[in-house]
């Protein structure tokens, strides 16, 4: 654990990517099967991740956040995108293949089945989107933690126009809403002024507090 608190001093959110350097594959699926394993509500998963690779695309998106340059020079950028509603079909997909995967059929996790089902599809569609979102946000959480481990630099950015990044990757066909991007690679040594600067947090005593 000590050696992971040092990681996470040493990792911040990169201005400046060096375009040169690549982050090797199995980095990259690594920190991947991370966010793929990490916990959701009910175990729905309710989004995909997007790994966009392809420079024109990346180059696409820069001018809907901000200019941001992370996007276009960084190795690969991950878009965290959240089903756009909570349907019978998603739901039932997900509590089947836990039944196929386990090889039982329970009773409470069948019952669980039909409160979900009962809860989720008659909620307003943004209700439910936004309830995605937040499990997106787990997942990327869980990558920022992968990519330091593995000394990878990243950006969490929500300073992006979501309808135009689903523009450009499709996402709205395939019932997805962009939310958070996370651009992975490598600081440059030059032009990134957050570069070595001292990592402040609010100490322990105004940020943590033990009930006993």
């Amino acid at each position: 654990m000590s050696n992971l608190v040092e990681k996470l001093n040493w990792r911040y959110a990169t201005k400046k990517m060096d375009a040169s350097k690549t982050v090797n594959d199995e980095k990259v699926e690594r920190i991947l099967e991370a966010i793929r394993l990490t916990a959701t509500s009910s175990g729905l998963q309710p989004y995909e991740v997007i790994v966009v690779k392809n420079q024109e695309l990346r180059e696409q998106i820069v001018p809907n956040a901000f200019n941001q340059s992370q996007i276009s020079d960084c190795s690969h950028l991950l878009v965290f995108a959240a089903w756009d509603n909570y349907t019978p079909e998603r739901i039932n997909h997900m509590f089947d293949l836990v039944n196929e995967e386990r090889g039982v059929i329970n009773e409470g996790w069948e019952n669980y089945r039909k409160m979900i089902l009962a809860t989720y599809p008659p909620r307003d569609p943004e209700v439910n989107y936004q309830h995605a979102a937040r499990q997106a946000y787990i997942g990327l959480g869980t990558a920022l933690i992968a990519a330091a481990e593995e000394g990878v630099d990243s950006t969490p950015m929500e300073g992006f126009v979501p309808e135009k990044v689903d523009e450009i990757l499709g996402l709205t066909e395939r019932g997805l809403r962009s939310v958070v991007l996370l651009p992975l690679g490598y600081r440059a040594e030059e032009g990134d002024w957050l570069k070595g600067l001292k990592k402040v947090r609010r100490p322990k005593e105004e940020f943590i507090t033990e009930i006993n």
